[in-house]
């Protein structure tokens, strides 16, 4: 497996890390990058199936391709029980992953459709950046890994697409004064999304201090630590922010002054 890093993290500054140590804090991440996708799809799918509602009398085509989206997301739920089922066969005991998925899609769901779909895009379109810049072309990358990674790619760039669609069907729906509200509820996801990464880059460098078989002091800990959420930032929040589509999606729907917000809000989680 391989990190997906920010090009300027270099894993605990001041601390040398051998081949080996680098190999483990890459499997440990990709891991967690199938536990956090995980995650996403259970709340990407209770909106999906919520939103069928919607076109089951005068838009069958939207209710089909609808009913297929929400098809395939428990599909990459159950594929994702399996990469970690082959992960725990294979790791050290001690790996935690700190989300529970029907709790983190609670949590999502209390918010609007509005902020719900802000977030999915943004997810869905980070994924296929990832895929294309990280995964694919990473010949050390596992071949199974990057199989997972290659299919799951190819139906999120379907939903993706989706999503757009009923995001920009709902925004046509919303008033100003709540569409600012929405904005607000996207940014309160966002920090929730951190605060997902910060509780999974402590849990991910407990784990890595205590199987890599060797020591290290404290400050090196917290080298680890620190670049280890900065990584995790960068994959879940970052680059999705920064994606050109996300970017053109969201300035036609938002005001500037909401869109100075949301990318206060972003680009705060460096």
């Amino acid at each position: 497996m391989t990190l997906l890093l920010d090009p300027s993290v270099g894993l605990g500054d001041g601390c040398t890390l051998s081949a080996d140590d680098q190999r483990l804090i890459s499997q440990i991440q990709g891991r967690t990058y199938a536990g956090i996708f995980g995650v996403a799809e259970r709340f990407v799918n209770a909106k999906i199936v919520e939103m069928q509602a919607a076109h089951v009398f005068d838009g069958q085509t939207a209710l089909e391709a609808l009913v297929r989206f929400s098809d395939e997301e428990l599909k990459h739920q159950e594929l994702f029980r399996r990469v970690e089922a082959l992960c725990e066969q294979a790791m050290p005991k001690g790996y935690v992953f700190a989300a529970d998925p029907n709790d983190v899609a609670r949590a999502v769901m209390s918010k609007s459709t509005w902020a719900v779909l802000a977030l999915t895009l943004h997810i869905e379109l980070f994924t296929q950046s990832h895929y294309r810049e990280s995964i694919d072309g990473d010949a050390m990358l596992s071949p199974l890994y990057k199989d997972v990674f290659k299919y799951h790619w190819r139906e999120e760039c379907q939903h993706a697409m989706l999503d757009e669609l009923e995001f920009r069907r709902v925004d046509a729906e919303t008033s100003d004064e709540d569409r600012d509200q929405f904005v607000t509820e996207f940014i309160e996801l966002v920090g929730a999304v951190d605060g997902i990464l910060q509780a999974q880059a402590e849990a991910g460098t407990t784990y890595f201090t205590q199987v890599c078989g060797r020591m290290f002091s404290a400050e090196e800990q917290a080298g680890i630590h620190a670049d280890m959420l900065k990584a995790y930032r960068w994959t879940y929040i970052l680059s999705g922010a920064a994606h050109r589509r996300f970017q053109k999606v969201m300035g036609e729907l938002c005001s500037p002054a909401q869109m100075a917000r949301i990318s206060e809000a972003l680009e705060g989680r460096q």
